[in-house]
């Protein structure tokens, strides 16, 4: 095999020089392109053989760069399907787009590999004569793997500007005709893109795998336990009676995200995992999906059906949200919409005006039902604009802080008659962006938000008054303190730039803001950011999105300094937003709502410092303490102490593996960059409101982030010691550099697959059934 591989690679790197003859006529070699049937069953022959031996190494070598959405030229090579559907040349993510594209959306978007190819995709695989020869010089997945294995990088060097990591640089996306051309200019451009060649021996197995026409079987089906807990929930969820459509019609809209699963007595990090989607056909009938952009379009069918798709592609932890399902989340539901004492005598239209507004649509379901279902599942629903499709780059996200807290107001004192006949009455000032579809003029949809948002929130303040003016004061009792068992009470939002985050628990030092949403506010941010948004929309689409963002995070901010004595509230929210746009100023300073004073008795100078510190004890026998930053060795403390010239130096999410002391065990730790800023109002121009000497840096144990940029190594209490004390005295790119050379795992370490197997190890032992490969696409080059 060994000098198989050789010949292959010279007569690749001979090939390469005699284009003419070898890349640019593959018709008269090998015939006309045509798809080919390579899904098989996995139990036997080649199938089996991809499962046990190929997939690995497409997974933990290939996938952690392409795998979704942002994967370079569509290419996804999580699934058989996202193989064989191949590249394209669109972007899915373009904020300058004039026009809404045509959704690509494996499974969804096209049935076949042939409707792919006419929807622009081309081929990483061989789809001319099936011959072991043709079957490998006619793949670009090949070709690219051999142009690597042919120019390996510098060992343990940074890379030249020859190498562009940006998220949004040019990608050339070429097929078999323009491969040659790509392989003479940019000779570096061999993959994995940007780190070391995979090791002969997966090269072997893969080409192994492809020269005999790469055939390929999804993963195992669920377990015949899995399989009758499925049956159990799509019967629930598609009864017949209004009532019961018309909850499973909001449940769905809420948990489509979602990777549901099934826990077990015995603990595993890989169960079987199931998407919430819409089919023509009822249980017991293959799944026939509804392709439409958002979840709440119009089916174009007489009945929708709830199913439970089995999730076949590869978890990867970017888009992973967990959701578990048992016998008490069957009868939790069951009590909020089913047993509640209310009635339903219509569905609602799927009109756009109708379906974007959850106050219109899902009117007839009581406040209190709605708001406790999505508070039960709190995280998972803020993870749906976190992971989803949404947040993907800096614009995106830089409408949020980069580390803040969110509480929740409690239900019981936020789903009087009063408060649903305030929604009843305003439901059109809660109109929402994706009411206006996909292809919008962002012309002077400011001030039209800005003039609903604020007609809605004269009447909300009006309305706390007046339940309030009997003198009694906002306390913390306003809160929601998760039934005394529930977790979800209290979450952390961490932005790591152009990535987020978002755990459980009031995480790290104290944030310069905080969230407190009610169930209007925490529903709109659902249909906002996820449910009423198309990644695949134009730039009027994304940008109302993104505007009116600004109002649901002030009014969230609003709630919280709310609590605060009346005197230092617009002290606190002038600190916040420092030189922002006037615009925004106006909006703040001259229609603020301040609201009823407040009944927490206050005792320091500081009482938002104070504020802080009774929610942390308010909520204390809820809050998480899986990322307890003061729960990390004494030595490692130093770490969330480190000076500004320090912090400024450091990426933004950084990974550090200790070894422990038997050899065996690792401890991990995850270092957080939070970027400062005067204010978050400025959509293009952060870079000149960020407050760089008040960055902070925040050290968790565990794994915080999908996105690593740094990963570092410490094989021993020495050398854990020597990297501490460096760090902290770290004050240029060249001292950062020399760390790195002596502690840090580079792109072009030799060893980097290795460590990389370690890292998916140890965060498959931290994160059981919350796991999912990292995405290596934002790893830094220094």
């Amino acid at each position: 095999m060994q000098k198989r591989f050789w010949t292959l690679l010279i007569g690749f790197l001979l090939l390469c020089g005699c284009t003419a003859i070898g890349f640019s006529k593959y018709d008269d070699l090998f015939g006309k392109a045509q798809t080919q049937a390579r899904l098989s069953s996995g139990q036997y022959g080649l199938a089996a053989e991809y499962l046990k031996a190929v997939k690995p190494v497409l997974d933990t070598r290939c996938v952690v760069c392409h795998g979704c959405y942002d994967a370079p030229c569509q290419l996804k090579l999580s699934s058989p399907e996202g193989i064989d559907r191949g590249v394209s040349k669109t972007r899915v993510y373009d904020g300058t787009r004039l026009l809404a594209q045509q959704p690509s959306r494996l499974l969804y978007d096209a049935v076949d590999t042939k409707q792919w190819r006419e929807k622009g995709f081309t081929p990483v695989l061989n789809e001319r004569v099936q011959t072991e020869q043709a079957n490998l010089l006619g793949s670009v997945l090949y070709n690219s793997l051999l142009l690597k294995m042919g120019h390996p990088l510098p060992s343990q060097s940074i890379l030249g500007e020859e190498f562009d990591f940006s998220l949004d640089r040019t990608q050339r996306c070429a097929n078999m005709d323009e491969y040659s051309a790509l392989a003479r200019h940019q000779p570096h451009a061999g993959m994995p893109y940007g780190l070391p060649a995979i090791s002969p021996q997966e090269f072997n197995t893969l080409t192994s795998w492809m020269r005999k026409g790469a055939k390929m079987a999804h993963i195992l089906p669920p377990t015949e336990e899995d399989i009758k807990q499925v049956s159990q929930w799509e019967a629930f969820l598609n009864q017949d009676s209004l009532k019961h459509r018309l909850a499973a019609r909001y449940i769905y809209e809420h948990w489509y995200l979602a990777n549901i699963y099934f826990p077990t007595k015995v603990k595993t990090a890989s169960p079987s995992f199931f998407k919430l989607v819409r089919s023509t056909a009822p249980p017991g009938q293959e799944i026939k999906l509804i392709a439409t952009r958002r979840p709440y379009d119009d089916p174009q069918t007489g009945r929708v059906y709830y199913r439970l798709m089995h999730e076949r592609t590869t978890i990867l932890a970017k888009t992973h949200m967990p959701l578990a399902l048992d016998g008490k989340k069957m009868l939790r539901l069951y009590q909020q919409f089913i047993g509640a004492d209310y009635d339903v005598t219509y569905l609602p239209s799927y009109d756009a005006k109708v379906a974007s507004n959850p106050f219109k649509a899902f009117s007839q379901i009581p406040v209190k039902s709605k708001y406790q279902f999505m508070l039960d599942e709190a995280e998972l629903i803020i993870k749906g604009y976190i992971k989803g499709p949404v947040c993907r780059g800096q614009v995106a996200l830089n409408v949020i802080n980069d580390q803040f807290w969110v509480a929740f107001v409690d239900p019981d004192k936020n789903s009087s008659p009063e408060v649903s006949e305030l929604l009843l009455s305003h439901d059109d000032e809660l109109a929402l962006p994706a009411s206006e579809q996909s292809n919008v003029l962002p012309v002077s949809s400011w001030t039209k938000y800005a003039t609903q948002q604020h007609a809605y929130l004269k009447a909300k303040t009006a309305l706390a008054n007046k339940l309030l003016g009997d003198g009694e004061n906002l306390t913390l009792d306003l809160l929601w303190q998760g039934d005394g068992h529930n977790q979800n009470a209290a979450l952390t939002v961490f932005r790591h730039f152009d990535s987020a985050t978002v755990v459980k628990g009031f995480v790290g030092q104290k944030p310069k803001t905080v969230w407190v949403l009610d169930y209007a506010l925490f529903e709109r941010i659902h249909y906002l950011l996820v449910a009423g948004f198309d990644v695949y929309g134009n730039i009027g689409h994304q940008l109302n999105t993104r505007l009116y963002m600004d109002f649901l995070r002030l009014e969230g901010e609003q709630n919280f300094i709310n609590f605060l004595p009346k005197s230092i509230r617009k002290e606190v929210r002038d600190h916040w937003y420092r030189r922002s746009h006037v615009s925004l100023s106006e909006f703040i300073n001259r229609k603020a709502l301040w609201g009823a004073p407040t009944g927490i008795e206050f005792v320091t100078n500081s009482p938002k410092d104070e504020l802080l510190d009774k929610f942390q004890q308010h909520l204390a026998p809820v809050l998480s303490q899986e990322y307890d930053y003061s729960a990390v060795p004494e030595a490692f403390k130093a770490l969330n102490h480190l000076p500004a010239t320090t912090i400024n130096l450091l990426p933004q999410v950084s990974y550090i593996l200790q070894k422990g002391p038997t050899g065996q065990s690792h401890n991990a730790y995850t270092l957080i960059h939070h970027n400062a800023h005067y204010n978050i109002s400025s959509l293009l121009n952060e870079k000149s409101q960020r407050a760089y000497q008040e960055d902070r840096a925040t050290l968790v144990p565990g794994f915080i982030g999908d996105y690593p940029e740094a990963i570092w190594y410490l094989p021993n209490e020495v050398h854990a010691t020597e990297f501490i004390s460096q760090l902290q005295t770290v004050a240029s790119e060249a001292d950062y550099r020399a760390l790195k050379a002596q502690f840090g795992i580079r792109r072009t370490h030799p060893q980097f697959w290795q460590y990389s197997d370690i890292l998916h190890n140890v965060a498959k032992e931290y994160r059981g059934a919350e796991y999912g490969l990292f995405d290596y696409n934002r790893l830094e080059n220094r």
